[in-house]
């Protein structure tokens, strides 16, 4: 069978394969490795967990401060081919 849209290994930008990795994921391990790297660096909002404060590398990839976690996955997809 086919893989569904989640299965199907996506190639991460340059800016987000920095957070997850160069190799092709598919798009909920990719989703999964953003949240690790934000817990393993504490950047969700301590007033507001739906918050993102994004650092460095996170800030190339979501070209903003700050997100919120549903605003997240819009802008991971523009890294994803």
């Amino acid at each position: 069978g086919k893989a569904n849209a989640l299965q199907q290994p996506l190639k991460p930008s340059e800016e987000l394969g920095a957070v997850v990795g160069s190799e092709p994921l598919p798009r909920g391990e990719v989703v999964s490795k953003v949240w690790d790297y934000i817990k393993a660096n504490n950047l969700q909002n301590p007033e507001d967990r739906r918050e993102i404060l994004a650092d460095d590398k996170l800030r190339k990839v979501f070209g903003k401060d700050k997100v919120t976690m549903f605003e997240m996955n819009k802008h991971l997809a523009q890294h994803l081919s």
